[in-house]
């Protein structure tokens, strides 16, 4: 398991999101809409407002107040905080609210793409990051053949590859537009 991921400019939210399962999913669910670096510091704030991170304290606190204290936590206060509240109910009630079963009870590929898939707000990208984030930083066998082509969060492993990343992102994204019918 790595000391820290470098998603964010934060050294201890870098720390939290490595050495925490439900902070990274956390970070993971937040992650649309705005920067890697404000999806991923989110779980830190959240653990520093609410006292924990744990998927009982997320499921039981009235999330949209602590979203939308200054400063707001995501650019969607009201829908993350629900879908954080979602994420946290389903660890809770399907894994006993340790985040790490998520992957650790997943027998192959196929098994850790149907319970990413699971988790509210878990689209087939997301699935795809989190599977690179596995397999590369946690070693996770079963995340090896979740991992795409292309670069992911999975590939970053110091705050200059954070930014070459997204860079190489936009690049990307700038391309697929401007390759759809109409562009």
């Amino acid at each position: 398991m790595p000391d820290r991921l470098h998603f964010t400019d934060s050294d201890e939210a870098n720390a939290l999101i490595a050495s925490d399962p439900m902070a990274l999913l956390v970070g993971f669910a937040l992650d649309q809409q705005v920067t890697v670096q404000k999806a991923f510091a989110g779980p830190l704030v959240l653990r520093e407002r609410l006292g924990a991170i744990d998927a009982a304290t997320l499921a039981e606190a009235d999330l949209e107040p602590v979203f939308r204290a200054k400063p707001a936590i995501h650019r969607y206060p009201g829908s993350m905080a629900k879908r954080v509240h979602d994420l946290a109910v389903h660890i809770r009630d399907t894994y006993d609210g340790d985040g790490a079963r998520v992957w650790t009870g997943a027998a192959d590929a196929e098994a850790l793409r149907a319970n990413l898939a699971a988790l509210p707000g878990f689209g087939p990208m997301k699935v795809t990051s989190m599977g690179a984030v596995l397999a590369k930083h946690f070693g996770v066998p079963a995340a090896r053949d979740l991992v795409p082509w292309h670069p992911t969060l999975g590939d970053v492993e110091s705050a200059q590859g954070l930014a070459d990343y997204q860079a190489a992102k936009r690049a990307h994204k700038k391309e697929w537009n401007a390759a759809q019918p109409g562009a």
